[in-house]
C-alpha cells in the first residue's frame, strides 16, 4: 500500500452514520461501505435499514443495523453499545440524521421549534459524545457533522427559523468540541452542503419554479448530486485530513460565496 492509499484506507476502520435511512444518510454510508469502512447504519425507520444493509452486504459490505432516536439520550448510548459489541470499537462518526419545518417564524410553535432543535442539534450532540467517549479512550477518531448552508447563512425565501438555528448551532458545536478533544486525537469537522436530492428537499426539487430559483440562485446553476458529496466525506473520515480539525466544508456550488 503506497503513502497515498494509506492516506484514504477505510479497512479497518468502524463508522456510524446516523440517518441513513434515506437521502445523503444513506448515500454517505454507502460511500464508507464502498471505502471499505465497517458500517453500522442507524435511523428510526428499521425497515428502510433493513433494506439498505440487504443491498450492501451483497456488494460484499460489513454492515450492521440499529433503529434508535438521536433526540432520546438512552436510544444513542444503545447505539453506540450495540456497534461496539458488533465491531469493537467507534472510529467514524457521520452525524447526518435531521429533520426540518417549514413555516413563517411568527407561526411555528414551540413544539415544533423544539423538535427540531432536539433531532438536529441536541441529537448530535448527544451522537458525539457517546462516540467521542470511545475515541476519546482509545485516543483516535473523525466526527463528521452534517450541518448545511443555512448554518453559514440564512434561509430567508424559504422560512425555517429552527432548522436554520440548529444548523447554525451544529457549525459551532462542530467548533467547540474540535477545541476541546484536539490535543486528545479526536477531530471534529462539518459538512455544508447545499441544494442535494433528500427527503427533505423532495418539494423544492421537484417544482419547477422552485427549481427555477435555486438554478438561479446558485452560482453553479444546479443542484449537487448525492455522490459530490463523496470526496469531503471520506476527506473528513480519513486520514487525509489528520491536520483538519474544527472546519466547515461547504459543498454547496458556490450558494454561499454571494
Amino acid at each position: 500500500m503506497t503513502q497515498l492509499q494509506k492516506l484514504f484506507a477505510f479497512a479497518e476502520r468502524v463508522a456510524i452514520v446516523t440517518g441513513a435511512s434515506s437521502g445523503l444518510g444513506a448515500s454517505f454510508a454507502e460511500t464508507l461501505a464502498a471505502a471499505g469502512a465497517k458500517v453500522m447504519l442507524a435511523a428510526r425507520r428499521r425497515e428502510r435499514l433493513d433494506a439498505l444493509a440487504s443491498g450492501l452486504r451483497e456488494r460484499g459490505a460489513a454492515v450492521a443495523v440499529c433503529a434508535c432516536d438521536v433526540a432520546r439520550a438512552e436510544d444513542v448510548e444503545m447505539l453506540v453499545t450495540t456497534t461496539l459489541n458488533q465491531f469493537g470499537t467507534v472510529d467514524i462518526l457521520v452525524n447526518n440524521a435531521g429533520i426540518t419545518e417549514t413555516a413563517p417564524a411568527e407561526e411555528e410553535t414551540p413544539e415544533t421549534f423544539r423538535r427540531v432543535l432536539e433531532v438536529n442539534l441536541t441529537g448530535a450532540f448527544f451522537c458525539a459524545q457517546s462516540a467521542g467517549r470511545v475515541m476519546l479512550k482509545q485516543g483516535r477518531g473523525s466526527i463528521v457533522n452534517i450541518a448545511s448552508i443555512f448554518g453559514l447563512v440564512g434561509s430567508g425565501q424559504i422560512p425555517q427559523a429552527s432548522y436554520v438555528a440548529a444548523k447554525g448551532g451544529v457549525v459551532n458545536l462542530t467548533r467547540e468540541l474540535a477545541a476541546q478533544w484536539a490535543r486528545r486525537g479526536v477531530r471534529v469537522n462539518a459538512i455544508a452542503p447545499g441544494w442535494f436530492p433528500s427527503e427533505m428537499t423532495g418539494d423544492m426539487l421537484n417544482d419547477p419554479k422552485a427549481l427555477a430559483w435555486i438554478k438561479k440562485r446558485c452560482p453553479m446553476g444546479r443542484p449537487g448530486q448525492p455522490e459530490e458529496l463523496a470526496g469531503a466525506l471520506l476527506f473528513l473520515a480519513s486520514d487525509a485530513s489528520s491536520y483538519v480539525t474544527g472546519q466547515t466544508l461547504a459543498v454547496d456550488g458556490g450558494w454561499t460565496i454571494i
